[in-house]
């Protein structure tokens, strides 16, 4: 049977790492015969340079970073006998959000945002392994970073305040984005995902945070 240890060490290659995972039960909407739901993101330090240097980065066509996803968690899914499932190609959209939650090491932040017990607020996910048998996962980390993080500096992190606990106020962010004083964010990255001790840690470069914020500034 297939062991967490096993989708790991074929996951590295690739710069990807489990951020969690779940056995599914009622009310989950998965496919049928799902025993293990292992959800996949980038592995830090070293995603953004292994990435960019992919054919489906190199090919001057459209969405590379979705495509790379998809073949290489497509393949992953083959060799474990699942499938894959993505947080792009909808609408409908997959509920990665809610799956992230039910992982137990991610978890709603003061802003929120999910957080992650390794990635912090740079939190994402490129993809999600289905597997048939229920594998073994390690227990959970016992409380959210953000119970003993000192001063909780995302909530005051956001020049533009538009994340809040209140939400996420988007308009209010893309109209700051469109001042000189949104070009940090731009260049370099959300100040609140920033601000964050974890996300600090986590050794994700600036290139890749300005590469998302351009798409989602377009």
């Amino acid at each position: 049977m297939t062991a967490l240890a096993e989708v790991e060490a074929k996951a590295a290659p690739h710069r990807l790492a489990v951020f969690g995972g779940f056995h599914p039960g009622a009310g989950d909407s998965l496919p049928p015969g799902t025993g293990t739901v292992l959800l996949l993101g980038p592995a830090e330090p070293g995603f953004w340079p292994h990435v960019t240097a992919t054919p489906e980065w190199l090919d001057g066509r459209s969405d590379p970073l979705d495509r790379w996803s998809a073949r290489v968690i497509g393949d992953l899914a083959t060799t474990f006998g699942g499938s894959a499932l993505f947080p792009f190609g909808g609408p409908p959209y997959h509920p990665f959000y809610r799956w992230a939650l039910r992982s137990g090491r991610a978890w709603a932040s003061p802003v929120t945002l999910l957080v992650h017990d390794r990635a912090g607020l740079f939190a994402s996910y490129r993809g999600a392994l289905l597997l048939p048998a229920q594998i073994d996962l390690p227990p959970p980390p016992p409380a959210s970073p953000c119970a003993s993080c000192p001063g909780q500096p995302c909530r005051s992190a956001c020049p533009a305040g538009a994340l809040s606990a209140k939400g996420y106020d988007v308009p209010a962010c893309h109209a700051f984005l469109d001042t000189a004083r949104g070009e940090d964010c731009l260049s370099s990255g959300c100040l609140v995902r920033r601000a964050c001790p974890v996300s600090q840690a986590y050794g994700r470069l600036p290139e890749q945070s300005a590469y998302h914020m351009r798409l989602f500034h377009t």
